[in-house]
């Protein structure tokens, strides 16, 4: 995976590579599934959502460039592979997920690996987690048609964060800094797709297609 998915893909930070090599991707997808867990593409992972393709966690994670030390919010624990990864970097992980089955489930795993620096809460993700605040780096796992207000306020200054916007058919994986003196700045990362974030601060409605 690191070498065809990755590697070929111009993904270069040795430490993202050596994370996604070292967490077991196969203890976050259904157990039916576990053949496929490595495959070059998103798999279902039950309540409508999905674990995302190795190449966009790597991609992601090397956007948001976290370093050791850093405190991290991410929204949409999901399965909770990208907070295993990103706890595997050296961040402190403060990660949200909106469904409960799900939450649980991805804190058994991360009991399972040993990963005591991370942080789990039920609730709605687009609102942040303003005790905690501020973060060095926020990863958006779902997709806005916007940076959610709360969010771009608890970026610290000089801080990066990370999401997809668009509609519900196509986005673009944006990143989105705060500089030093406070001056948001922002660049893109090309054409992704994720499930939406329900929020009323993003999509305030199901699709239907989920």
């Amino acid at each position: 995976m690191v070498a065809r998915q990755l590697v070929d893909r111009g993904i270069r930070q040795c430490r993202v590579l050596a994370a996604m090599a070292w967490v077991p991707r196969e203890w976050f997808v259904p157990p039916h599934l576990a053949g496929d867990a490595y495959d070059d593409a998103p798999l279902p992972i039950g309540s409508g959502q999905t674990i995302s393709q190795p190449y966009i966690v790597a991609l992601m994670t090397e956007c948001l460039a976290p370093r050791r030390g850093d405190k991290v919010l991410e929204i949409g624990t999901g399965s909770g592979y990208q907070a295993a990864v990103l706890a595997h970097l050296g961040a402190r992980v403060y990660t949200i997920e909106r469904l409960p089955d799900l939450l649980v489930e991805a804190e058994e795993r991360f009991r399972r690996l040993g990963l005591t620096g991370i942080e789990t809460r039920l609730g709605d993700g687009a609102a942040g987690w303003l005790e905690a605040a501020p973060f060095q780096g926020i990863l958006v796992t779902a997709a806005a048609p916007h940076v959610p207000q709360p969010l771009a306020d608890q970026l610290a200054p000089g801080g990066r964060l990370v999401i997809p916007i668009g509609d519900l058919a196509s986005q673009e994986l944006v990143i989105w800094e705060r500089g030093r003196d406070g001056t948001p700045r922002e660049r893109r990362a090309g054409g992704v797709r994720f499930v939406p974030l329900i929020s009323r601060l993003a999509f305030t409605e199901e699709p239907e297609w989920r």
